[in-house]
């Protein structure tokens, strides 16, 4: 019976000496020890596994000092081509979060895989039972000056503001000039932060979830000249200076208007973590990019409707989702409306019964504090959290640029009608100067309208249907722009679900980089299956990650629907300053020939038809005629679906 006993802990013991024996083998070495800047790769060797297992990981730590368990991210060590042989190496970039960071390697089996453990797409999520080595700390060069810089307009003449984080809150400024050496005028900076206790729930405020958001400052540039090309820096003497960036400040009375228009992007990271991360919103910046360089010294900006980062309570996403953007949110404003993955938990302020299906957790115990504080947009619209944190901000709001005037709005707070937000929309649509802006663009994150099948939101689509839709079609809003649903769908101009002229045209614009993809609404004897010919009322719908693009003058505006796998055209819609709509379907040929030179009108594609005609009378006549038969189409309100591009 003593023997008996002994067994197990004999076992134990000896477990333990092969653990220990295996892991004092085990090597591990990252290079270089000391990085550069954001962004810069670092590779991690290591050699002994033995045995190695196809689950064996590396655990991405920062700070050094995190328990095993509060890991940032997670590589498993197969991803290395000669793991089999108990070495390997692997090179990520990495993101400065303001303190160092470690990497531990550690074994895991089949065997231990903790079903109740799980990542949010339900993974299961690395155990930490048997570390084998655990790197040296690494940290980022100092004196690099601040990052994650991006723009915004403030609604005012000659201005521009700049947002930066550091991390120590010191004294930073913006110097800016015409030229790169001539940055001689200098502008403080007011300094702001959140601290875990500003978080509401968890994992926002959880050690696996928090880290440091360093010190956000904000800078506004005066005295700007109109379409003019500013070079700027910002930092300090003492802290470092940043690269040196640029833009083109805005042009008051523009007889042109050129934006970037998307939702629900989020950011990617190199390694696994907690929440799922968005790989396709490296596409749409790399296209946006493009864009901005092609239309040159030409004033643009960039709309993101809600969705923003989707950390969702994991803090260093928005480190990530910044220097993501940073290449064109330092050239370009940056607008940003608020979204369920910002705000959303149980105990937010407004939360009418009806809405419970709507307003879930998604916010991941943020509360939209990390929204409010690292963007500034223009206003002062805010309401209060009901707790210790700041009031949430960045709720609606409106500008004009060019020939548009665009309006931003939540649909997380109260919209119903006598709101202040209600009142603000009612004010600010019923004041707009269309001799001067003749297009309205109104954007909010969940759709007023969408073939989606989402059940959940339909309390919420209705109150938007009876409370804002009234407001829209009376004041004659030209666009209505949408997110949440991470596709692309146009509609006819609509009133009740009625096509006819002289209703905003609604587009949802949730394609930018979240994957989870919604079903359309299915037929009734087949609920697996969509519609198809999706309802009249949907013209395009596409499943294909992108973005849109908007160019408009005096008299017309066009949307162009982009796909990042192509950086092509896929659907155009031209509304006239008089109401009249047209499907720009068929000038998308033309549209893609000539990106070179982006803001061709595709009305060029009609003018190419008249001169085929003459090539010969039967050609002509059926070009003619197709041409005619859309036109007439457009004006008797005859909507005609077009298929989707779903891949």
């Amino acid at each position: 019976m003593i023997t008996l006993k002994l067994i197990p802990s004999l076992f134990f013991l000896s477990h333990l000496l092969i653990q220990s024996s295996s892991s004092s083998q085990v090597s591990i070495s990252v290079t270089p020890r000391s990085i550069p800047k954001s962004g810069d790769p670092i590779t991690i060797k290591w050699s002994g596994i033995d045995p190695p297992s196809h689950l064996d990981w590396l655990g991405i730590y920062s700070p050094s000092n995190s328990s095993h368990k509060d890991f940032i991210g997670y590589i498993f060590l197969s991803s290395s081509p000669e793991w089999r042989s108990g070495s390997g190496s692997i090179t990520i970039p990495l993101i400065n979060l303001r303190s160092d960071y470690q990497f531990r390697i550690f074994h895991w089996v089949e065997s231990e895989i903790n079903p109740k453990k799980q990542d949010h797409d339900h993974n299961p999520l690395p155990g930490t039972k048997h570390l084998l080595a655990e790197s040296e700390s690494i940290r980022f060069e100092p004196g690099r000056g601040p990052e994650q810089v991006h723009l915004a307009l403030t609604g005012r003449v000659g201005e521009m503001r700049v947002m930066f984080v550091t991390h120590d809150g010191k004294e930073s400024f913006v110097k800016y000039g015409s030229g790169k050496s001539k940055m001689g005028r200098v502008e403080g900076t007011r300094v702001s932060r959140y601290d875990r206790e500003d978080m509401c729930d968890s994992p926002a405020n959880e050690s696996v979830g928090w880290r440091d958001p360093g010190f956000i400052h904000d800078g506004v540039m005066v005295g700007l000249d109109e379409g003019k090309k500013y070079y700027y820096q910002v930092g300090s003497d003492s802290g470092g200076w940043s690269s040196i960036y640029s833009f083109v400040s805005p042009i008051k009375d523009s007889s042109e208007t050129i934006a970037f228009l998307f939702g629900d992007m989020g950011t990617w990271t190199p390694y696994s973590t907690f929440v799922r991360v968005q790989k396709e919103s490296i596409s749409t910046i790399k296209w946006i990019s493009r864009d901005i360089e092609a239309y040159g010294n030409k004033p643009a900006m960039i709309s993101h409707i809600g969705d923003i980062s989707y950390a969702r309570g994991y803090s260093w996403l928005w480190d990530n989702f910044f220097n993501q953007i940073e290449p064109v949110a330092s050239k370009v404003p940056y607008h940003v409306c608020i979204g369920n993955h910002e705000y959303d938990w149980p105990l937010q302020p407004w939360r009418p019964e009806w809405s419970y299906p709507s307003y879930n957790k998604d916010g991941g115990g943020e509360c939209g504090v990390p929204y409010s504080l690292r963007f500034h947009m223009p206003g002062n619209s805010s309401e209060p959290t009901g707790t210790r944190a700041p009031a949430t901000r960045n709720l609606y709001y409106s500008f004009d640029m060019g020939v548009v005037h665009f309006v931003y709005f939540s649909t997380e707070t109260d919209f119903l009608s006598g709101s202040k937000q209600y009142e603000f929309l009612k004010n600010d649509l019923e004041s707009v100067d269309r001799k001067k802006t003749p297009f309205v663009i109104v954007q909010g994150h969940r759709p007023m309208y969408t073939t989606s099948y989402e059940t959940r939101d339909a309390p919420l689509r209705q109150r938007l249907l009876e409370n804002l839709e009234p407001l829209l079609v009376k004041n004659k809003v030209t666009v209505a722009l949408w997110g949440h649903v991470h596709r692309y769908e146009r509609f006819c101009p609509l009133n009740n679900f009625t096509c006819g002229q002289a209703f905003p045209v609604h587009m949802v614009i949730g394609m930018a980089g979240q994957d989870w993809q919604p079903i359309w609404q299915p037929r009734p004897n087949h609920l697996s299956d969509p519609i198809f010919p999706q309802p009249v009322r949907s013209l395009y719908r596409g499943g294909v990650f992108g973005y849109v693009r908007l160019v408009a003058n005096k008299d017309k505006l066009t949307l162009s629907y982009v796909g990042n796998h192509d950086g092509e055209v896929h659907d155009v819609v031209e509304i006239m300053a008089s109401g009249q709509v047209f499907n720009g379907h068929d000038a998308i040929a033309e549209g893609n020939a000539v990106r070179g030179s982006l803001g061709i009108s595709t009305f060029s594609w009609y003018v190419k038809v008249a001169s085929i005609l003459v090539l010969g009378a039967f050609l002509g006549y059926v070009l003619g005629f197709v041409s005619r038969s859309r036109r007439d189409a457009a004006a008797v309100t005859s909507w005609t679906p077009v298929k989707s591009d779903d891949v």
